[in-house]
């Protein structure tokens, strides 16, 4: 149950929705899904504005895309990855006209395939090179991908102005006084924010005390925000959306995740018997973060030919890499793939064979000026 009030401020959200769904044009929805709380709200509402509106009307596709770093935290993707499964068949059965779909790196720009591959350090704060290949990449290319097929689409997303100060400023950008604005950088994309103005208060009312439409309490969310006393984060599909990941409030995330100093998130979690066994990859993740800008561990030069630091040594990369799996075998999870691991290697050859091209340039150059 939830108060009279929040029931209004719900309803006036739902009609919002539906008004805009029924408006006299074929713009495909594309609704950003992370399985955390604001998300997993507004797809709520979504789907049970949808289930309102007469069989007849329903004709718009809407998309539900979730994206998967592939490094994700192994607790976190697992429970987005069976809620996922179960939106697959439920909304199927309720004959709404739903696709759902999980977009990934693509196979050469994956976590692993950068920083042990072409030797990138792990990613900091003012190195955020993870964000844009990970999250900003694959999500715009689907969204980009349904534009060139229909013209344009519009991209519902669960942010709130009230969520934080970063957040607000981010929702910001999007205010033209209208309910769908023009995304920044996407042409023939317009966004739409439902639950913009909800408070982080109304949006735990709702979760505690409304099962979802497909079938779902919400109890497990609400357990994995009480076993990390944290928040998601969201799906990116804005470069300026990036510090919200790897900030320094308590967030879901990939479990690499070296912006933070510490994964309070991924730690809190290792409290709880069940998840215990992950604990040596906080302890990986934490090793990573100094390993990688220790100096010895760099080479001298960059990739530009100019003096370093630059990419990982060679021996660096192979370190991490066999670190990696030693810690893949303890833990019995599927940390890398053998798709990763053939790219890595042919990077490799690639690099030593470019690394010795700009040595010997430096050599030449060096010869002509005595």
């Amino acid at each position: 149950m939830i108060s009279p009030q929040l029931h209004k401020e719900i309803e006036a959200i739902k009609e919002n929705i539906k008004d805009e769904y029924r408006q006299p044009h074929d713009k495909e929805w594309i609704v950003g899904f992370s399985g955390g709380k604001d998300s997993t709200l507004m797809l709520h509402l979504v789907v049970e504005s949808i289930l309102e509106i007469p069989w007849s009307q329903r004709k718009r596709p809407i998309h539900v895309v979730a994206n998967d770093t592939l490094v994700e935290s192994p607790i976190v993707q697992g429970y987005v990855n069976r809620i996922l499964a179960q939106l697959k068949v439920s909304l199927n059965d309720l004959d709404l006209p739903f696709i759902v779909q999980k977009t990934v790196p693509g196979k050469d720009q994956t976590f692993w395939v950068n920083l042990i591959g072409r030797g990138y350090p792990a990613p900091t704060r003012m190195f955020r090179w993870c964000t844009d290949r990970l999250k900003i990449r694959p999500t715009t290319s689907y969204i980009r991908d349904k534009i060139s097929q229909e013209g344009e689409v519009i991209l519902l997303l669960g942010v709130r102005r009230s969520e934080s100060a970063a957040r607000a400023k981010s929702a910001s950008r999007y205010d033209n006084g209208g309910r769908l604005n023009r995304h920044n950088d996407i042409q023939g994309c317009w966004v739409f924010r439902p639950i913009l103005e909800l408070d982080t208060e109304d949006v735990w009312e709702f979760v505690l005390g409304v099962d979802s439409p497909w079938g779902d309490s919400h109890a497990e969310l609400v357990r994995l925000y009480k076993d990390a006393a944290g928040g998601e984060c969201p799906l990116v599909i804005d470069p300026d959306s990036a510090p919200s990941c790897g900030s320094s409030s308590i967030r879901f995330g990939c479990w690499t995740c070296t912006v933070v100093k510490k994964d309070k998130s991924f730690r809190n979690a290792m409290e709880k018997e069940q998840y215990a066994s992950l604990e040596p990859m906080a302890d990986f993740r934490d090793w990573l973060r100094e390993y990688c800008y220790e100096p010895e561990h760099r080479m001298p030069m960059r990739r530009n030919g100019q003096d370093g630091p630059g990419p990982l040594t060679f021996d660096a990369r192979k370190e991490v890499l066999s670190s990696l799996l030693e810690l893949q075998e303890k833990v019995e999870e599927d940390l890398i793939s053998d798709v990763e691991m053939e790219l890595i290697e042919k990077i490799w050859l690639e690099d030593k064979s470019q690394m010795a091209v700009h040595q010997a340039n430096r050599l030449l150059n060096l010869m002509e000026s005595i």
